[in-house]
């Protein structure tokens, strides 16, 4: 047998490495859950072990499993992007790119990258989408989106981040009469004295730090400060927040001893067009330049 894999077997098998479920994998690729599993026996027969662990209810990747996707992702990644390339040179760089915001200033921030972008690539056509937190690695990895301006660590399989194009404070939003709208600042520490609201992006600093955190699947921003101006909880939030966001009901106080948030346009690993890059390339040099 041909040790080569065959293209099939490649999209599989990193798709099943992400998704970790027979189901959602054959959502994304668009074939039946059974193509999902013949294609991925095809590759174990062809590599001699198993790829992954099955049970009823879980699917992992063997030590093997998880050495090739270490050494499979990236050179596949290159593959895509080499021919991506080379497609677009021949065509230049047209088309339309759909970039994704959570909030009010990070539209702002991407109409004014936008404007830059279409100065330098007007056969491009930008399309704007707000997203909510639930979605974005959805939109993301099942194509949706392209690009998406999001807060980090966004550390999830198959995601890469750009350059970061904004570093803010981070603070606390609360209920107007909660105790600690009295105070100058919250000290990190705090946190585990008071129910802390978060969506359901990953944030390991927030893990560590307020590791009982209520999560809200479905919020929007909107529905999030709701939830903390109802007494609810706190939610900690970037400093634009204050500036986008005054309500009456809602107290804004700095977060002591966190580290700064940091926001960047997040996409995926395997999506790499020349119009994302020169739009990424459009974000760092609109941010460089002088107010």
């Amino acid at each position: 047998m041909n040790d080569v894999p065959e293209r099939r077997e490649v999209e599989s098998f990193l798709t099943l490495a992400d998704e970790l479920h027979f189901g959602r994998t054959a959502e994304r690729l668009h074939v039946s859950t059974a193509q999902v599993s013949q294609t991925i026996r095809k590759l174990e027969r062809r590599v001699g072990v198993p790829l992954f662990a099955r049970t009823s209810r879980r699917v992992e990747l063997t030590p093997v499993g998880r050495q090739l996707l270490a050494d499979l992702a990236p050179a596949w990644s290159a593959v895509g992007t080499a021919l991506g390339r080379a497609v677009e040179a021949g065509r230049g760089v047209t088309g339309t790119l759909r970039v994704a915001f959570g909030d009010a200033a990070g539209g702002q921030l991407l109409a004014g990258v936008a404007e830059l972008f279409r100065t330098r690539q007007p056969g491009c056509r930008v399309e704007f989408r707000e997203v909510r937190p639930a979605e974005v690695l959805p939109w993301l990895r099942g194509g949706e989106v392209d690009v998406v301006l999001a807060g980090l660590p966004l550390d999830a399989p198959g995601l890469v981040t750009g350059p970061v194009l904004v570093r803010e404070r981070r603070f606390l939003a609360m209920a107007a009469d909660h105790p600690f709208a009295r105070r100058a600042s919250v000290p990190v520490a705090d946190l585990a004295r008071v129910t802390v609201l978060r969506c359901t992006l990953p944030d390991p600093w927030l893990d560590e730090h307020a590791p009982a955190a209520v999560t809200r699947p479905a919020s929007g921003l909107q529905e999030l400060l709701t939830s903390a101006g109802a007494g609810e909880g706190v939610l900690p939030v970037g400093a634009h927040i204050r500036r986008y966001y005054p309500r009456p009901d809602l107290a804004y106080v700095p977060l002591d001893g966190a580290p700064r948030l940091e926001w960047a346009l997040v996409r995926r690993a395997d999506a790499v067009t020349a119009r994302l890059r020169a739009f990424t390339e459009a974000a760092a040099d609109l941010v460089r330049e002088p107010a």
